[in-house]
């Protein structure tokens, strides 16, 4: 039986299939974003590849990220005010839990999630394609540094 391909794998080939070129840049590019622990902005992204792609533009970053946006393959995270944020780790809409403090985002388990997207839609007649859940707080790391 064969292995399911890597979520940097599957990326790719969705890329491919997209008829997207798949330069070492990009790749690099795809890659912090589907390994990344966070959810990084497009800047941070650029930052971090700065060491080892020098000639890499920041724009080069964002044509990569709506490519993947065009794919379906990264959640894009809105703020007013503030840089939008990727997920390309797990890009099907899903809660996020956001530090007000410090800026971090988690992702918890979406535990009945889906039968209360089935639950709204039945309730008011809309089709719903897409959806976002986030919780505001602070975050464990926050939380102990005001109680101390």
């Amino acid at each position: 039986m064969n292995a399911p391909p890597s979520r940097l794998d599957a990326v790719l080939g969705h890329l491919r299939r997209a008829g997207r070129r798949i330069s070492p840049q990009r790749l690099a590019i795809v890659r912090v974003l589907v390994e990344s622990p966070d959810h990084p902005t497009a800047e941070a992204v650029h930052r971090r590849l700065l060491p080892e792609h020098p000639d890499m533009s920041l724009a080069t970053v964002y044509k990569t990220i709506v490519a993947l946006k065009e794919c379906g393959e990264i959640l894009e995270l809105q703020f007013s005010g503030q840089d939008n944020r990727y997920d390309a780790k797990s890009p099907t809409p899903h809660p996020h839990c956001i530090c007000l403090a410090c800026g971090a985002i988690a992702d918890p388990p979406a535990v009945g999630l889906d039968e209360l997207t089935r639950s709204l839609a039945r309730a008011s007649g809309y089709a719903i394609s897409a959806h976002r859940l986030d919780f505001y707080g602070l975050c464990p790391v926050c939380q102990a540094k005001r109680n101390k």
